[in-house]
């Protein structure tokens, strides 16, 4: 019998996702939306193998369901859905938030296994018409399972890392996840968002070097999702926030004092530690 696996969400993300697991272990390929004219996109432009807006006959019988939604949208997922998932069914998700999702799981009846899961990709674009194969090659993909998420399940989604060509797997807990997560993305965009508030912004157009357009390159965001992303996690991001502000803080006191010296030193320790950074070394996630 084919086995099924269900991708919900056919975003950058979700039809990216669809379109790298196409022939992956023999699963025909579903794709799910409830917008028509993604549908009507990822039809014509064989995201997969087959699409469908009915997300209740899709995820019956699946083998495994992917979830690619908006935060919020995963939650009402799991909870309109939960009696739907057949037994033994591995139901996941690519979602950049772990905590709040893998609460949401535990609705999930026996039987139904969870594994969160973030492939650490992506573009500033969004919709199914950016989406393509190689998204996530030589990206991290990281997994918060269950303490009851079964070896075959871990060992499938390990399996799918390497096809989509992810260039390691790492396994941690959701609040491991979502505290660095905070750090090294969600804080790196409200960074480049507040470069962008600056009244300065459209008189230095033409004047734009590579650090500044490197620093505000994801500041054209999807409003929707990172408003949830930043929402389902805020206590983490609040924390790096305020140490961000008191850095800052610490750098103006230092240009602003005029002393040279102590400016440099303040500048070399910080470089230093980018270059420690840098170096290979074990994951900070492992």
């Amino acid at each position: 019998m084919e086995k099924k696996f269900v991708v919900v969400g056919l975003g950058l993300i979700g039809g990216s996702m669809a379109l790298a697991l196409k022939g992956f272990e023999g699963f025909r390929i579903v794709g799910v939306d409830v917008s028509q004219p993604t549908l009507r996109f990822a039809r014509e432009h064989g995201v997969a193998d087959e699409v469908t807006e009915n997300a209740a006959e899709a995820v019956e019988g699946a083998d495994v369901v992917m979830l690619a939604l908006h935060p919020q949208g995963i939650l009402d997922f799991l909870e309109r859905h939960r009696d739907q998932f057949k037994p033994g069914c591995l139901v996941t998700d690519v979602c950049g938030v772990k905590s709040a999702v893998m609460a949401a799981a535990e609705c999930l009846p026996e039987g139904v296994d969870f594994i969160g899961c973030h492939p650490m990709a992506g573009t500033e674009f969004s919709g199914v018409e950016h989406a393509f194969a190689g998204m996530f090659r030589d990206s991290h993909f990281i997994l918060t399972p269950r303490e009851t998420s079964t070896p075959e399940h871990l060992s499938l989604m390990e399996r799918l890392a390497e096809r989509i060509g992810c260039q390691d797997v790492v396994r941690t807990t959701p609040e491991v996840h979502d505290a660095i997560l905070a750090y090294t993305s969600q804080m790196m965009h409200i960074i480049a968002v507040s470069v962008c508030d600056d009244p300065s912004l459209f008189a230095c157009k033409g004047y734009e070097g590579s650090s500044f357009r490197g620093c505000t390159r994801v500041a054209a965001l999807d409003v929707g999702l990172w408003t949830q992303l930043f929402s389902l996690n805020a206590p983490a991001l609040v924390g790096c926030l305020d140490t961000l502000i008191g850095n800052l803080s610490a750098y103006r006191e230092a240009v602003a004092s005029g002393d040279r010296a102590a400016l440099a030193a303040k500048l070399a320790w910080s470089a230093d530690r980018k270059r420690q950074m840098d170096l290979p070394g074990p994951d900070l996630l492992g």
